[in-house]
């Protein structure tokens, strides 16, 4: 079993678009995407591709040129976003969550030249919010607002005038030869950016990290490698491909290993267990909150989730409780946690098969081959986690005084993340600095607060922010979700906290709450927390 060495296998395919050619020689005929009745293999997935990077061709894409791709999980994301980067293009993925303004705002921060939307989706137009945000100004494309994107292509078969339905877009490459594509694809060299992930904007305007082939395929072999990702199985890729955790960690990880992707474009618990048991589902990773609903379900046993095998999950806090039930409830044989970051290619640390069940619930793992970590403290101390290594962004795209703050010349990339590294190097992420709060002094660390509650028996969910307080600068308050039927009340809370954790530590107050705001990439946004507890709600 291959864990701590470094595979060479994105040596060999050398770039995104070498991956998709190879993936498609070498599975040809193993079933490649299944997404409702259509199920593609892996060498006809190839000729799609194909086929949408001669219509990129077609339309003027050059090489560096960006091309963003705002659209939920689908077959037409993956052929539409592979093409572009098979003739060179620099995919620019957009947050569904979005509204209009957002964006348009990296569209125009990243000078997109080639747009893919969605249609309607969940019962908004995206091209109607983007004519609100953008339909004005002095460009004379289909956005005069964005003078720099020249083509709008809609996933669908309908489209505005101004706009091109995907059917004509990849008709209009029919007349560019198989060669010429190759040729274009061949050319891409394995130093290109071949993406710009723009960050959440959670504290200010997202910026775009750059990655290049070469990083995104050496850490997704590794992902491959340690997580032990196999030709025959079957994924259901339930993480937004605009996060990398959906796109890499999903689509280029399968094509690395001839996998099948069940895409699934919105997280719904219900259409999860269908999938897993219609489609013999092997692979499912995500963030906690989605093996918790899984396995909290009140249909789960009329489901046969026997196929289920590999879990890869992360996030600052991972209910110590979720790894045991994984593995004993559903007899899940490989369970692991892993810690990334956009600015580094997704992928930081991550455990190891073979790992305790108690580092894989308690911690993040250790550095992935290739990369340093350390923590700006004493071992066992939290402190700000630094990571460097190939895995590293290029830097900001067009912002040097941003990438100056987080990237040294040493090569040392401030995460900004609290963590406290053990003695075998094992990461346990407890917190990002700008959450932190001082009580009385003390540095008390939501996280760290956040998984001592969640082992009370009627929490299933809890978020703690720092509030004013006239004595002690700030206190906790703690945001819950109480489990199903349970009639634990704030004081009983308060009462247990005391009794498990150091006094500044335990929160003053307790709201419950149905659920807890989170981003598509299951992160709690604890702006939003913050807005209420200002607001007094």
């Amino acid at each position: 079993m291959r864990t701590d060495v470094e595979s060479s296998g994105w040596g060999e395919w050398g770039t995104i678009p070498g991956l998709v050619r190879r993936a498609a020689e070498r599975y040809a005929d193993t079933e490649a995407v299944v997404e409702g009745r259509t199920r593609i293999s892996y060498g006809e997935l190839g000729a799609r591709v194909e086929r949408a990077a001669a219509a990129c061709v077609a339309n003027g894409v050059r090489p560096g040129d960006r091309v963003g791709i705002w659209a939920p999980n689908s077959l037409d994301w993956m052929v539409s976003s592979l093409g572009a980067v098979s003739v060179g293009a620099v995919l620019v993925p957009l947050n569904t969550r979005f509204k209009g303004a957002e964006a348009a705002y990296v569209l125009r921060r990243s000078g997109a030249r080639l747009l893919f939307v969605t249609g309607t989706f969940l019962g908004t137009s995206y091209v109607a919010s983007l004519r609100r945000a953008a339909g004005e100004g002095p460009g004379g494309g289909p956005l005069p607002g964005l003078p720099e994107l020249r083509e709008v292509v809609v996933l669908s078969d309908d489209a505005p005038a101004d706009f091109r339905t995907w059917k004509d877009f990849l008709a209009s490459g029919d007349g560019v030869g198989e060669g010429e594509v190759r040729a274009r694809a061949s050319a891409v060299a394995p130093d290109w950016p071949s993406d710009i992930v723009f960050t959440s904007g959670t504290t200010g305007r997202p910026k775009g990290a750059v990655i290049t082939h070469e990083q995104t395929l050496r850490a997704y072999e590794v992902w491959c490698d340690l997580a032990g990702l196999r030709q025959g199985d079957r994924y259901l890729i339930v993480n937004p491909f605009f996060h990398t955790f959906g796109y890499k960690a999903g689509v280029v990880a399968c094509l690395m290993r001839g996998a099948t992707m069940i895409p699934q474009p919105v997280f719904n618990i219900d259409t999860v267990l269908a999938n897993i048991a219609a489609e013999r589902v092997s692979v499912l990773p995500g963030p906690p909150t989605l093996h918790q609903s899984l396995l909290d379900h009140p249909a789960r046993d009329a489901h046969d989730l026997s196929a289920l095998r590999l879990v890869v999950t992360g996030a600052a806090v991972v209910p110590l409780r979720l790894v045991e039930r994984l593995r004993g409830e559903l007899g899940v044989g490989t369970v692991l946690t892993a810690y990334g970051l956009s600015e580094a290619s997704g992928i930081v640390t991550m455990c190891r098969r073979g790992d305790e069940p108690s580092v894989i619930a308690s911690t993040s793992g250790r550095a992935i081959p290739g990369t340093e970590v350390r923590v700006d403290a004493p071992v066992g101390q939290p402190g700000e986690v630094l990571v460097r290594g190939f895995n590293v962004m290029r830097g900001y795209y067009e912002d040097e005084a941003a990438t100056a703050e987080v990237l040294g010349s040493d090569g040392w990339l401030r995460t900004g993340d609290v963590g406290v590294l053990d003695a075998s190097g094992n990461l346990r992420i407890t917190d990002r600095l700008k959450d932190m709060f001082i009580v009385g002094g003390f540095n008390a660390y939501p996280a760290e607060i956040e998984q001592l509650l969640g082992l009370h028996p009627d929490v299933t969910d809890v978020a703690v922010i720092g509030v004013p307080d006239p004595r002690l600068g700030e206190v906790g308050k703690a945001y819950v979700v109480r489990r199903a039927g349970a009639v634990v009340t704030g004081d009983d809370l308060i009462a247990w906290a005391r009794r498990e954790m150091a006094n500044y530590k335990v929160p003053r107050t307790v709201e419950f709450v149905g659920e807890l705001p989170r981003n598509a990439s299951g992160k709690v946004v604890k702006g939003e927390l913050r807005g209420a507890a200002r607001g007094g709600v």
